[in-house]
């Protein structure tokens, strides 16, 4: 075997251009094959991370009302029959083997009761938390301090407020200490909090558009005790499980769904939890660029089958420049065996070496593709080996004809041509 490689490096190098025009299609073929991968994977992580989050692994679970999610602007507008999360449902979603932490909050959206001395906010939307929301969110506290259990078991008005209202409405000073007058009650605040895991705004939607409009009006946050001196006390909750990891996230999500609407009433048939499934939209999503994927691979394809078609033909070349020595070879006790076995390797060591090359083109051009379009790129290693492998059942493929006729040569007829 050892040998075998030895005269099959030998070869290539002695016909060292013929070689490598030789190996240019496997080189073509897996360089855009591995391009490809790389630029699908990359844009599926980036679809993975935009629409996800990157590492937050959090699930909403909204109440939603005919297909569409509830909003409460009245108390006229609770629903019956839809009860405040209560402790032991709480305990049994944190049981969940897929699920790390949980939060529950209240929400009233586009709020135009909001002062600071004359100055009124422009429609935030409010959040009654309680004190493990920032926490679950992954939110983190930019100055102040967060909401400690006292604020709420001693029912203080205390309000933190997030950084787009911090940078619009106290752009030359600490907003800490200050006094916000929500629905005539005077609230301090106490904090301003910032989202650590903002990826940037990505909108494709109406509902995304809905969205990314919320949080441009900014957020408050009191704490859930205090929610029933503004608002009403019964208001039903959102809920947010933080999983575990992200494969968790659709189990984390279903299973608390299921947990929270068994606390509905029967008789409750317009209201329910719905989890929000990211993990299904990116998966549908994923699945789409993989059919593109999959496309535009067999066309790159056709490169290894003319790469494939070109090693057969410098086989069959070489086998007819080395008749004479397969010749000599046989005539001096080489089996059929040793010959096929050496311009075997040799087919599979030039498609071999056509596939590293073609490996380490392909994530050049990936980068490439990357610095000029901007395109996200993420480098497959199996990808890459499984390119590798299938270069070497190439050589396999289309050297064995080639290397069958230089085993079954007749030794007296090798001989006489020179």
């Amino acid at each position: 075997m050892l040998e075998n490689l030895r005269l099959s490096f030998q070869s290539i190098w002695a016909h060292k251009m013929r070689s490598f025009l030789t190996m240019l299609g496997i080189i073509i073929g897996i360089a855009a094959i591995i391009a490809i991968v790389s630029t699908i994977q990359g844009t599926n992580e980036e679809i993975k991370n935009q629409l996800i989050g990157a590492g937050t692994n959090t699930v909403d679970i909204y109440l939603m009302q005919n297909g569409y999610q509830l909003s409460i602007y009245s108390s006229s507008g609770i629903p019956y029959g839809v009860p405040q999360v209560t402790d032991e449902a709480r305990e049994e979603i944190l049981a969940l083997d897929s699920v790390e932490n949980v939060t529950c909050y209240t929400e009233r959206e586009s709020v135009d009761t909001v002062y600071y001395q004359d100055t009124e906010f422009n429609y935030p939307t409010i959040r009654g938390i309680d004190v493990s929301y920032f926490d679950t969110v992954g939110y983190s506290i930019r100055t102040g301090r967060g909401f400690v259990e006292s604020d709420y078991t001693n029912f203080r008005t205390v309000v933190i407020i997030d950084s787009t209202l911090a940078d619009k409405y106290f752009p030359n000073e600490d907003p800490v200490g200050n006094t916000l007058e929500i629905s005539g009650v005077p609230f301090t605040i106490v904090g301003v909090v910032t989202n650590t895991s903002d990826t940037g705004t990505s909108i494709s939607t109406i509902s995304e558009y809905y969205s990314y409009l919320y949080d441009s009006y900014g957020y408050l946050y009191i704490p859930s005790a205090c929610w029933p001196i503004l608002y009403c006390f019964d208001e039903p909750q959102n809920v947010i499980v933080k999983a575990v990891s992200t494969d968790d996230m659709e189990k984390a999500g279903s299973d608390t769904e299921d947990i929270l609407n068994s606390l509905i009433s029967s008789a409750q048939t317009d209201v329910k939890y719905d989890a929000q499934n990211l993990v299904e939209q990116a998966r549908q999503l994923a699945s789409l660029s993989s059919s593109t994927q999959t496309l535009m691979i067999w066309v790159a394809s056709i490169s290894l089958l003319v790469g494939g078609i070109g090693v057969m033909n410098i086989m069959m070349v070489s086998v007819t420049e080395r008749t004479s020595e397969i010749g000599l070879k046989k005539a001096i006790g080489a089996r059929k065996g040793a010959i096929l076995g050496q311009f075997l390797t040799e087919a599979v060591v030039l498609t071999s070496i056509g596939g590293l090359l073609g490996v380490g083109a392909g994530i050049g051009m990936a980068y490439i593709i990357n610095k000029i379009s901007g395109t996200a790129v993420a480098i497959s290693v199996p990808a890459s080996a499984i390119a590798v492998l299938f270069s070497m059942v190439i050589g396999i493929i289309f050297g064995l004809m080639p290397s069958m006729k230089a085993a079954n040569l007749d030794p007296i007829e090798a001989l006489r041509r020179e």
